[in-house]
């Protein structure tokens, strides 16, 4: 497996946290913790929330980190994150955030230290938009313009 470095500073209040981490040799994406208060965030059902970490990084340019959800949460707690996948981009170098979203039927208390979503660090390709002149067709495909469910249910 590679690796690439990443920069990670630390916030005041992230003080007494582990790093985000990797919880198996396979896993793909780093635990963040919430870096909230002792008392923690009640995170109340059909609510949302920008629950900080307590980071701030610097990715390497061609780079990007996204944020998902936690199976485990989502599974128990019906927990995600509202704008999943989140992006971070390689420039940008404010504190890390999770929106979290509260999809089930109680309040949960998000706790100091709970790991709230994953990170994966992942390539980032820029597109080169290439328009075409009005003689000019897309290449044919088998699926063509067939959209939303056009395969069945």
């Amino acid at each position: 497996m590679q690796s690439i470095a990443v920069k990670i500073k630390t916030l005041p209040h992230f003080k007494g946290l582990p790093l985000p981490a990797y919880q198996t040799a396979a896993a793909s994406g780093l635990d963040l913790p919430a870096a909230v208060k002792a008392e923690g965030l009640l995170l109340a059902a059909g609510a949302y929330a920008l629950v900080p970490t307590g980071l701030t990084m610097e990715l390497p340019k061609g780079y990007e980190a996204q944020v998902r959800p936690r199976s485990g949460l989502a599974a128990r707690h019906g927990i995600g994150v509202l704008n999943s996948p989140g992006t971070i981009d390689a420039d940008y170098r404010g504190e890390v955030q999770v929106i979290l979203i509260n999809h089930g039927k109680e309040d949960l208390l998000i706790s100091r230290g709970m790991r709230i979503a994953q990170m994966v660090i992942a390539p980032v390709y820029q597109a080169d938009l290439r328009v075409l002149g009005d003689d000019e067709e897309l290449a044919a495909s088998d699926r063509g313009s067939g959209g939303f469910g056009h395969t069945g249910v």
